[in-house]
């Protein structure tokens, strides 16, 4: 079954415009652009309905099945009041870079928070390069 979320043709600079009406949240996703872009030596796409602003892609095949699958190295998707990152790395064996991060929740591959002013771009940046080459698989 193919995944659901994939690359579309709507821009980015369409999709802030858009569908990003917090000032606050749009100024930190024109600040996540740029130092994803820098990291990741990608140009941005917009994956899926939900809106992920994705930066390179991968392909992989789920365990047991034989279809090829596209996904991101690495993500953001702009909320209503907060901002979810995408890694392609369970970051929970980083403790070590989640414990200096600052203020934010995460799941296995995602870190969750409220805006940039709250944690510190330097860790984000580190946490950034190692999913830049890290896959789930």
């Amino acid at each position: 079954m193919p995944l659901v979320t994939q690359k579309t043709d709507l821009t980015v600079a369409d999709f802030f415009a858009k569908k990003i009406s917090n000032q606050r949240i749009k100024e930190d996703c024109e600040t996540l652009l740029t130092l994803k872009q820098e990291v990741s030596a990608c140009k941005p796409l917009v994956w899926g309905n939900y809106f992920i602003i994705g930066f390179g892609s991968y392909t992989y095949q789920r365990k047991g099945q034989k279809e090829n699958l596209e996904w991101f190295h690495m993500g953001f998707a702009p909320r209503s009041n907060k901002i979810t990152l995408y890694l392609g790395f369970d970051i929970t064996t980083r403790l070590d870079l989640l414990e200096k991060l600052g203020k934010h929740k995460c799941g296995k591959g995602c870190l969750y928070i409220n805006k940039l002013a709250d944690i510190e771009i330097t860790v984000l940046k580190e946490l950034l390069l190692l999913s830049k080459t890290a896959r789930w698989h």
